[in-house]
C-alpha cells in the first residue's frame, strides 16, 4: 500500500496542506513543534480511527475551527483508493470511500493499512495493560475489521452491566429500589444481571479468541524481530527468514495472552480453545464473582481485564528489561505487526502497510538506529519524522525523499537529499 497525496484542512497546525508523497522513504524534517507528527498522525487516524497522542478528537481540530478534514489518495493492489474523513468533535465523524459515504465510520477500518512506531510505544513494555490491549485491537481491526463491531458490542454491554452493578451495590447498602413487573427490586436486578452475563460472555468470547489467535500468529514474528533490532547480524536484509521458519529461531523475547478465563480453562501456549468453550467458562466465572462485583460496582471478568504479557529471558519484561531492551521490545512488537501484515495478509489485496516512524531515531542509540535503517531499506513506503537530519542512519542516506516542515507548511526539498 502506498500513500500518494495527503490534503489537510484545519487539522492540528495546518489550516491547509497539500502534500504529494513518493514511494520509498520520506523524511519529514523540522524543529520540534512545527507539525511533523501532525502529518503522520493524520495517516494513522485514517488507519485506526484514533490518534496515537490524544484520546479525544478535540485536539485534532485547528484552533478556531469546528471541523477538520483529512483527504488522502493511495494506491493499493495497483488500484487508486480515495479516502475522505471529516472530524467534528461532539458529533459523529463522517467518512467517504471512493467518493461514497460510509454508513458507519468503522466501515473504514481495514482500508488503510499502516504500522506506527512512536516514543509513546515504550509504554507497551513499561506501562499498564490498557495500552497493550489497544495495540492488539488496532492490529486485529486492520486484519479483521468485523471485530471492531464485536468490540463495540462488548463495550456497550460492559458499560450497562457495570451500571447495573453500581445500582445493586446501592440497594445492598440500603438504597431504595423500584419494583419491576411485580418483582422485588433486588430480584429484578439479579434477573437482569443474568441477561447481561449472557451477552457479555457471548461478545467477550469472540473478542478474547480473536486476540488469542492474533497473539499466537504474532509470537514467531516478535521473537525474530527482537533479534533483528538487538543484534547486528539479524538486521541484515539478506538474512530475512520466511514466516514458516521464524518460530524455530531461539529468541529471548516472547509474548503471551494472559486471561483469567484461559487460566480457568488450563489453555497452554499456542492453544486456541473454541468460542463456545471460552464463553461458557467466562459465564461460570462471572456467576461465581457476583457478590464481589456488586460490592465493588465493577465487572471483574472479561477481555477488558486481560493483558499481553511481554517476556524477556523468560521474565516479565516490565520491571526486568533495561531501558535499551525495552526500546528493542517495543520496536520488535511494531516490526512483528508490520511483517504479519506484509507477509501473511497479502491475500486481502496488497497487505504491505505503510510504515511510520515518528521521531524514534532520536530515542534509539547508534546501534539500534543503524539496525533499524538496514531493516526498513526494502520497504515499499516509510514515513519518518525527525528534528535532526543527523539522526537518520547512514543506511538510508541517498535513498530518501525529504520534506521540510515549518509551522503550517510542509514542502518537498528541491535537492531531495538529507543535509
Amino acid at each position: 500500500m502506498q500513500l500518494t497525496a495527503l490534503d489537510l484542512t484545519d487539522f492540528r497546525s495546518y489550516p491547509r496542506l497539500t502534500l504529494p508523497v513518493d514511494p520509498g522513504i520520506t523524511v519529514l524534517v523540522g524543529r520540534n513543534g512545527q507539525g511533523k507528527t501532525n502529518v503522520v498522525e493524520a495517516v494513522w487516524y485514517l488507519a485506526t480511527l484514533s490518534s496515537h497522542r490524544v484520546p479525544h478528537d478535540a485536539a485534532l481540530v485547528h484552533r478556531g475551527s469546528a471541523t477538520a478534514i483529512i483527504r488522502a489518495s493511495f494506491e493499493r493492489a495497483g488500484r487508486p483508493l480515495q479516502v475522505d474523513l471529516e472530524i467534528t468533535p461532539g458529533k459523529s465523524n463522517r467518512a467517504r470511500l471512493q467518493g461514497q459515504n460510509l454508513p458507519r465510520l468503522r466501515d473504514l477500518l481495514g482500508e488503510v493499512r499502516a504500522v506506527l512506531f512512536a516514543p509513546e510505544d515504550l509504554g507497551l513494555v513499561k506501562a499498564d495493560p490498557e495500552g497493550r490491549r489497544r495495540f492488539l485491537d488496532e492490529l486485529l481491526f486492520l486484519i479483521a475489521p468485523r471485530f471492531a463491531g464485536v468490540k463495540a458490542d462488548y463495550d456497550r454491554v460492559l458499560k450497562q452491566r457495570s451500571n447495573l452493578l453500581k445500582q445493586m451495590r446501592s440497594m445492598r447498602r440500603g438504597g431504595s429500589g423500584r419494583a419491576v413487573g411485580g418483582l422485588d427490586p433486588a430480584e429484578a436486578a439479579a434477573s437482569t444481571l443474568e441477561v447481561w452475563d449472557q451477552q457479555l460472555a457471548q461478545h467477550g468470547a469472540e473478542l478474547l479468541r480473536a486476540r488469542l489467535h492474533l497473539v499466537n500468529r504474532l509470537r514467531p514474528h516478535l521473537g525474530y524481530s527482537y533479534l533483528r533490532v538487538a543484534t547486528d547480524e539479524g538486521a541484515e536484509q539478506a538474512l530475512e527468514l520466511p514466516p514458516e521458519q521464524r518460530g524455530e529461531v531461539d529468541s529471548p523475547a516472547d509474548v503471551a495472552y494472559r486471561s483469567a478465563i484461559l487460566d480457568e480453562l488450563g489453555a497452554g501456549p499456542g492453544e486456541l480453545p473454541g468460542t463456545r468453550e471460552i464463553g461458557q467458562t467466562m459465564l461460570a466465572l462471572l456467576a461465581g464473582r457476583h457478590d464481589e462485583e456488586i460490592d465493588r460496582g465493577v465487572t471483574l471478568v472479561g477481555p477488558h481485564r486481560d493483558d499481553l504479557e511481554i517476556r524477556l529471558h523468560d521474565f516479565p519484561a516490565k520491571g526486568y528489561a533495561s531501558h535499551g531492551e525495552s526500546w528493542s521490545l517495543a520496536l520488535a512488537l511494531r516490526l512483528a505487526s508490520y511483517d504479519l501484515l506484509r507477509l501473511e495478509e497479502g491475500d486481502l489485496g496488497d497487505g504491505e502497510p505503510i510504515l511510520i516512524l515518528d521521531d524514534v531515531f532520536s530515542e534509539l542509540d547508534t546501534h539500534r538506529r543503524e539496525r533499524l535503517g538496514r531493516i526498513i531499506t526494502g520497504a515499499r513506503q516509510v514515513l519518518i519524522t525527525t528534528a535532526n537530519d543527523s539522526d537518520i542512519p547512514a543506511a538510508l542516506d541517498g535513498g530518501t525523499h525529504v520534506v521540510d516542515v515549518t509551522l503550517g507548511e510542509a514542502v518537498p526539498r528541491e535537492s531531495g537529499r538529507l543535509s
